[in-house]
């Protein structure tokens, strides 16, 4: 009785991956990948989203709090409308598009 119940449960257990593995996009695994790095790294003070430095930071001026809650809050939704992009470009079964999609959100995330 035994036998017949671990061998159900490993059969609707190797169906479950069957159909998860048949939903996957090109890019699922490497999404999921860098998606458990940046989880991994909250905790660290040096990893984080990023920025381009703007012309207005190299003049002679002090940011603010403000400007610099603001440009944070605009690198936030940058990255995660190109991580969107990537999962969408994924699901469609795009492959270079999904790639390059990840491949900016690499960019514009530190994991130092």
């Amino acid at each position: 009785m035994k036998l017949r119940i671990a061998a159900t449960c490993l059969t609707c257990l190797a169906c479950t991956f069957a159909i998860v593995a048949a939903h996957a996009g090109p890019c699922t695994v490497d999404i999921a990948q860098f998606e458990d790095a940046v989880r991994k790294s909250a905790n660290n003070p040096y990893a984080g989203v990023m920025a381009p430095q703007t012309v207005g930071s190299q003049l002679d001026q002090q940011p603010t709090p403000a400007s610099m809650a603001r440009a944070q809050k605009r690198a936030r939704a940058a990255f995660a409308k190109t991580m969107a992009r990537a999962k969408r470009l994924d699901a469609a079964g795009d492959r270079p598009g999904c790639t390059r999609a990840l491949t900016a959100a690499k960019g514009m995330y530190s994991l130092q």
